[in-house]
């Protein structure tokens, strides 16, 4: 009896061994390098992974949906907290949370819908055809890079879509007692979210720009705003640097952008694939992301657009022009995500 249980054990291991060849020489990225535990095509592992149902869902403006998500055991959130949601197809795109942090269990976010021809690649079309009361669906986060900071007095600056983020943060700041002024602007009224409410609480303190009747909205006041004002924009790039600009020297305000980092620009680079023994060339008007699944067409992503971090990889050397929207400073210093990042240099290697 004992010798057959040896023979057993003696043949399964020598199957798993041959298991285990076959593997090893089927695979691109084998053999393993001698580095500390590679972080490459694992996608990024801290955000849980909750599902939620749409409970309502309602049209604040124009070619704006807005839905209320309920689950349970949510985490709670501050304003300038975003969601990932994980869409039917698997799609992955973030969106700001823009009701009541004191509401357990519910989150709310509104998207605008971006036809193709205005760039939009497919996720705020599925929202708007897919997601529909009863709908269940997966989220990750909350996370925030975007904090309210603290402040005796604040001006928002919002454009479209951009009211998202801002609007928990008029709350607070009303609720603290802080002074604040709103500029927000948009294409029309008729497109334009939440204008009865930021009307509500703010009175006289909302200054709205709608461009079809007004057009541009006056930057000027904000070359000589109080010591100790705290700036906070979201809205297009456009909107973002004229507001960075029109600010005294020496003042940065808080920025949270709702389209994707440029990935193209800059001198054209190479890339080597530590693992997989092979060194791409990475055009001007490409990025890293597409050079590398020519090489290995099952490295990981998602947004592309340096928000989720699922295509983030391990930098063996090589400096970093970071363009995402994700990795904290630690972060950095060895890692990229990939799908906007590009080399500062002649010269990337990836633990890839």
């Amino acid at each position: 009896m004992r010798l057959r249980t040896v023979v057993l054990v003696a043949g399964a291991a020598l199957l798993a061994k041959r298991a285990l060849r076959r593997r090893i020489d089927a695979s691109p990225l084998w053999p393993m390098p001698a580095l500390e535990v590679p972080v490459s095509g694992r996608g990024r592992q801290a955000t849980v992974t909750r599902h939620v149902l749409v409970a309502a869902r309602t049209e604040p403006a124009e070619g704006v949906v807005q839905l209320r998500l309920e689950g349970s055991g949510l985490p709670d959130w501050q304003p300038g907290a975003h969601i990932d949601l994980v869409l039917p197809s698997g799609t992955v795109r973030q969106y700001s949370l823009c009701g009541d942090p004191g509401e357990r269990d519910v989150y709310t976010i509104a998207t605008r819908l971006i036809e193709p021809e205005q760039g939009g690649r497919g996720g705020s079309a599925e929202v708007h055809e897919q997601l529909h009361v009863g709908t269940e669906i997966e989220i990750r986060g909350p996370r925030n890079r975007f904090p309210l900071a603290s402040a005796p007095s604040y001006v928002f600056v919002a454009g479209g879509i951009g009211i998202t983020p801002i609007l928990p943060m008029l709350r607070a700041a009303e609720t603290a007692g802080a002074e604040w002024r709103l500029l927000y602007c948009g294409r029309s009224r008729a497109t334009m979210p939440y204008l009865d409410e930021v009307g509500k609480l703010g009175g006289g303190r909302t200054t709205v720009v709608a461009e079809d009747v007004e057009g541009r909205p006056d930057l000027g006041f904000l070359s000589d705003l109080p010591a100790g004002t705290e700036v906070h924009c979201c809205g297009p790039e456009g909107l973002m640097d004229a507001v960075t600009a029109a600010l005294p020297e020496g003042r940065v305000p808080h920025l949270e952008r709702f389209s994707a980092s440029r990935t193209e620009g800059g001198a054209p680079f190479e890339v080597e694939l530590r693992r997989t023994g092979r060194t791409l060339a990475v055009a001007a008007d490409q990025s890293v992301l597409s050079a590398v699944r020519e090489a290995v067409p099952g490295v990981l992503y998602s947004c592309q657009q340096g928000f989720c971090g699922t295509c983030q990889q391990r930098v063996v050397e090589g400096e970093v022009d970071h363009r995402d929207e994700l990795l904290t400073d630690a972060e950095r210093t060895d890692s990229m995500l990939i799908c906007v990042s590009r080399c500062a240099g002649e010269r990337l290697v990836l633990d890839l």
